[in-house]
């Protein structure tokens, strides 16, 4: 497959995804803030941390991370090139390049998906009921990975597309759980409170997994929750779930086993997953949650380099779409 073709279905699913999980963050933080009266700009300015641009949303809004601006910037500022209406002109961008080799469908959602987006009247809707708007966001998201699932082909171009959709997802899956355990609680003597379980639930439902959090474990309990988001190998946001997959499809891109590497990217990447393999939640809490997370991010932009290396090297750099996180 030509480095352009795989470089475009790679970004296509990571800004799709990117989309996605943005909405989801901004909708778990809505909910909080119905429960609890703290200070507006303690409520919204993890999620614009957790993006690590916060530099740039201070540049343009100064430090009033009110709703309304964190909405916006995230939403609908299309200066921002990582807010939800730019990671969907991208998404479209790179999907129109390639409509030889999606299918119809996919094409149809995502140039749909955008359209929708820049009409006046979902635009407002982000305003007057932010919840509404932002499910339609996620549901669009879920729409276009039903469609790359049951509608292409899953050969070579599919395999990009995959690991472009997983790696992404782990990423925002680490920053999720980051936000929560680093950041969100107003103080110390909040752990372990209603407070607090109301709070990891709602990290849960970022990550749609709080009914089959439940169904395995019933009660919310901290260092399980991190464990079932980091580690669990059945859910399908799971950061361990994620990179195991991505591997897969790196494998079945290079036709090498998976016990064997042929490029640097399969390399850094089957390292990463040894090590969620022989790591558990103990030694993580015992390391530092917030700096393991960190460390696993840095790791995971790693990986993302190496598959350019490998795969898009060809492609003159001003082409290439950056690795915005």
């Amino acid at each position: 497959m030509l480095s352009r073709v795989a470089n475009s279905i790679y970004w296509m699913t990571r800004y799709i995804e990117r989309a996605e999980n943005i909405a989801r963050f901004i909708s778990v933080n809505l909910n909080l803030t119905l429960d609890f009266s703290i200070q507006p700009d303690f409520k919204w300015s993890p999620i614009i941390m957790a993006t690590g641009d916060h530099l740039l949303f201070e540049k343009k809004y100064g430090k009033d991370y009110s709703s309304r601006n964190v909405i916006h910037f995230l939403a609908l500022d299309q200066d921002y090139s990582n807010s939800i209406i730019s990671c969907l002109r991208a998404a479209r961008e790179n999907a129109r390049s390639v409509r030889e080799i999606i299918s119809s469908e996919m094409w149809e959602q995502v140039n749909r998906y955008y359209l929708e987006l820049k009409d006046a009247t979902i635009t407002d809707l982000a305003g007057r009921n932010p919840h509404k708007f932002f499910k339609i966001i996620t549901m669009r998201g879920h729409m276009f990975t039903g469609l790359l699932y049951t509608t292409m082909s899953h050969g070579e171009a599919f395999q990009f597309a995959l690991a472009g959709l997983l790696l992404e997802r782990a990423d925002k899956t680490s920053r999720i759980l980051d936000v929560k355990y680093f950041m969100l609680l107003p103080n110390a003597g909040d752990v372990n409170t209603p407070y607090d379980s109301i709070q990891w639930a709602a990290v849960l439902k970022s990550a749609s997994g709080l009914e089959m959090y439940r169904k395995r474990f019933h009660r919310i309990i901290p260092k399980q929750v991190c464990d079932f988001l980091i580690f669990d190998g059945e859910f399908p946001r799971s950061i361990r779930y994620c990179l195991k997959k991505a591997e897969k499809a790196l494998h079945n891109i290079s036709g090498t086993q998976v016990d064997s590497v042929s490029n640097k990217a399969e390399k850094s990447l089957g390292r990463l997953c040894a090590d969620l393999d022989y790591s558990d939640i103990e030694e993580i809490i015992n390391q530092g949650m917030h700096e393991y997370l960190d460390a696993l991010q840095v790791k995971i932009n790693t990986v993302g380099n190496d598959i350019h290396d490998a795969f898009f090297k060809a492609i003159p750099s001003e082409t290439v779409a950056e690795t915005a996180q």
